[in-house]
């Protein structure tokens, strides 16, 4: 029995070849498949999709500190017990320091992931297409990071 997962990744390649593998939105794909009966769509539990809603609003809320600096006001730690996944919320000047930490530890880790994954991407894409130039790929980000934080400074000014 195929996960849930691989149903959806079952959809979005049915769709794909389809619709002749142009880019295309997840939303249209669900849609297709679940017409074709490829998926079900499921029922919503309202206390899921607000807990969703209100993870979203928490992971956009900013503030501004004394000095002027932007800052995100709420921080996730996730957690597995027995199995589950829980995220645990806290807000920056209020969380205990082990929350704190634990946060920016995982944001980092996802941050490296990602990168490593994109090398990766990068390296099959140039693979598959020798005929080409390679498309090349700094992950040194200090430059940017101070960059950005120049400007972003000028915005505020």
């Amino acid at each position: 029995m195929a996960t849930y997962n691989e149903q959806l990744q079952n959809v979005w390649h049915e769709y794909e070849k389809e619709h002749g593998y142009l880019p295309a939105r997840p939303r249209d794909a669900v849609i297709w498949g679940a017409m074709r009966r490829m998926i079900d769509v499921p029922e919503p539990d309202p206390y899921d999709r607000l807990a969703e809603d209100m993870a979203r609003a928490l992971r956009e809320e900013y503030g501004t500190d004394s000095l002027g600096r932007r800052y995100r006001k709420n921080h996730a730690v996730r957690v597995n017990k027995a199995g589950v996944q829980h995220t645990f919320w806290a807000i920056l000047g209020h969380a205990p320091r082990d929350h704190m930490q634990k946060a920016f530890i995982q944001r980092r880790e996802q941050i490296v992931g990602d990168c490593v994954q994109l090398a990766t991407d990068v390296e099959v894409y140039n693979d598959m297409n020798k005929e080409q130039p390679p498309i090349q790929m700094l992950l040194d980000f200090r430059d940017d990071v101070e960059e950005r934080r120049f400007w972003d400074g000028k915005k505020a000014a």
